[in-house]
């Protein structure tokens, strides 16, 4: 009789146990959820800030690391802030269509101070800024004039990655593939508004793959056509007569104009990642306002 008497009170302590664990984990989760919804509130009232910058015309992604994020927010103090501002207006294509990039900026020991108040002249002081303007091959393409451009990183040899989708990006500052169509000796730039890679395209043209290199010379990207490509890659290998080798190679070879970097960082690489091309630059200690990005 004595053992039956307290089978009812141990249901009723696993019950209580589990409701009390039922209990912590819904306030635990409200709590997480509360912080993410403050961190996203925070992130969109500087990508806010950050469109009174005339070189944006979208509203750029931000994102605060580190969880969880009121503690950071209390202090005004963060580890390191990503930017990244996509469909960025830049010059250089001519009639070729309206060519952008994306700009991104890592600031590295960020003070925001109240981040709730930030405005357009807020200023944000850092240890370190990092930025990068990236550049797809199909705004590369116009730049180059070279419409159905396509850039390609291949891995190391012995390496996987590479530009393909999934893979692991591998960066370069040689070997880059960049296939293209562009017309022979003699052929015009353009058939009326059809350039080479149309089919409307009447005259002499070839369709290749070559290999090219980037280097920044007075802080512009230079890529030079070292050779035709014949490496392992996907490529196109049409027969291009040798009187015409250095001139398509020289089709593929340009000095593009200046680009962006956020806050005006000044440039110090350049290098493929991908498919995009990018331009690389970092500034020490400082302080900026989101309307200079």
């Amino acid at each position: 009789m004595a053992s039956s008497s307290r089978i009812p009170g141990s249901v009723r302590g696993r019950r209580t146990a589990a409701w009390t664990v039922v209990a912590v984990v819904a306030l635990l989760v409200i709590a997480v959820l509360g912080d993410l919804l403050a961190a996203s509130r925070a992130e969109h009232r500087l990508a806010r800030a950050l469109l009174a910058s005339p070189t944006l015309d979208y509203e750029p992604n931000v994102m605060f690391s580190g969880f969880p994020f009121l503690p950071s927010a209390a202090g005004g103090e963060y580890s390191l802030v990503h930017i990244s501002a996509g469909g960025a207006p830049i010059e250089g294509c001519a009639d070729r269509g309206h060519c952008t990039a994306t700009l991104d900026a890592d600031l590295h020991d960020a003070v925001l101070g109240d981040v709730w108040e930030m405005s357009a002249t807020s200023p944000i002081s850092f240890d370190r800024l990092t930025a990068e303007t990236r550049i797809d091959s199909v705004n590369l393409g116009r730049l180059m004039n070279i419409v159905d451009l396509y850039l390609n990183t291949p891995a190391p040899e012995g390496e996987v990655g590479g530009g393909g989708p999934g893979g692991t990006l591998a960066e370069r500052t040689d070997g880059i593939l960049v296939s293209g169509t562009v017309p022979l000796p003699g052929s015009p730039a353009r058939d009326g508004k059809y350039p080479p890679s149309a089919d409307e395209y009447r005259f002499p043209k070839v369709k290749v793959s070559v290999s090219a290199r980037v280097e920044l010379v007075d802080g512009r990207i230079r890529i030079e056509a070292t050779d035709f490509y014949t490496g392992p890659e996907e490529h196109f290998a049409a027969d291009v007569p040798a009187e015409f080798g250095s001139h398509v190679l020289k089709l593929f070879s340009t000095t593009l104009p200046i680009l962006p970097l956020a806050w005006d960082t000044p440039p110090t690489s350049t290098f493929s990642r991908g498919s995009d091309l990018i331009l690389a630059g970092e500034r020490s200690a400082g302080t900026v306002e989101p309307r200079g990005f």
